[in-house]
């Protein structure tokens, strides 16, 4: 877990911690005092949040239905379920966050192929550039263990590369002069030098990044489809909760009962894990494929393979 994750769950531990003491507490004004301590540990944030975004004129999101619910619960006297409501909530939050850098530190380690120095033959000295310096028809040196910088052409020596976080070539190839090389691929034994082709921003290791980067860019029609529910979805629960609570209490007068009702119905309406589950699902599904080393460019393409009926692989598998 990253830092502000386990800030999170020793909040949730401490609040769930509180939350039981207060079950057992005997006195009404300790037990609710308790409470809302238990409250402020497990929410503060999405307070903030819902206040914050209140002023930049986003006002129906989860943050907002989750203050509006839980403080809507404090109101009416319902502390215990406002407290429960809250902790719910961010325990989910905690395992979304946490399968999100999950799959962010797969996709990474999938795509260490970032060529960090790259050494320049110049009226015979040797430079060390980074690679973003390199302009085509430069005379790059790639000693043993180093990666590619640019794509080129290699002019003399010999020797293996591992190409595989690239082409899926399981077994290194052999290159001598006049092979071609991708950037990103390890030189694995004798010092080669080679022709830069292209620039690093057009070569293949920048390329695969630049796909990487824009895959949240590929919505698939799945996420496309809840982000326009949503816009109208969010409104829709909130403007029915309110409906809920005033026009039968102003009949019956019970406003208590129908205020919680109108609460009840705002809890259990809030969109968070219809919105929250489609993108998720996607992005752990590329996650957990980069894991088992394939590179899936966005959401878009997953939803397309689940249409797939037949698959041919070449002779790398």
């Amino acid at each position: 877990m990253t830092g502000k994750q386990k800030i999170r769950l020793f909040r949730i531990i401490g609040s769930v911690l509180l939350f039981a003491s207060a079950l057992i507490i005997p006195w009404k004004s300790a037990k609710t005092v308790i409470l809302v301590i238990s409250y402020i540990a497990a929410g503060y944030d999405v307070l903030l949040k819902s206040i914050r975004n209140l002023f930049r004129g986003r006002v129906f999101d989860e943050n907002f239905l989750m203050s509006l619910a839980t403080v809507g619960a404090f109101c009416i006297g319902e502390y215990d379920e406002g407290v429960l409501v809250m902790i719910l909530y961010q325990i989910g939050e905690l395992l979304q966050t946490y399968a999100v850098d999950r799959s962010r530190k797969s996709i990474s380690s999938l795509l260490d192929i970032n060529p960090e120095i790259a050494h320049v033959e110049k009226d015979g000295e040797i430079l060390d550039v980074s690679p973003e310096e390199i302009v085509p028809g430069d005379t790059l040196r790639v000693l043993a263990g180093e990666k590619i910088p640019v794509d080129g052409t290699v002019i003399s020596g010999s020797s293996r590369i591992d190409s595989s976080a690239l082409t899926g070539e399981s077994f290194p190839v052999s290159v001598r002069e006049g092979s071609a090389l991708f950037s990103g691929s390890i030189n694995m034994s004798g010092v080669i030098t080679l022709r830069a082709d292209k620039a690093y921003s057009d070569s293949a290791a920048a390329k695969i990044f630049e796909l990487v980067e824009n895959s949240a860019s590929h919505k698939s029609r799945s996420e496309n489809f809840i982000t326009k529910f949503a816009a109208v979805y969010t409104p829709c629960v909130v403007i029915g909760a309110v409906l809920l609570a005033v026009i039968p209490s102003l009949i019956t007068g019970e406003w208590s009962r129908w205020i919680g009702r109108a609460l009840t119905f705002l809890v259990i309406s809030c969109p968070c894990a219809l919105v929250i589950s489609v993108p998720l699902s996607f992005f752990a599904g590329i996650g957990c494929a980069s894991s088992n080393g394939i590179l899936v460019k966005g959401a878009c393409y997953i939803e397309t393979m689940s249409h797939v009926r037949s698959v041919v692989f070449d002779k790398t598998g």
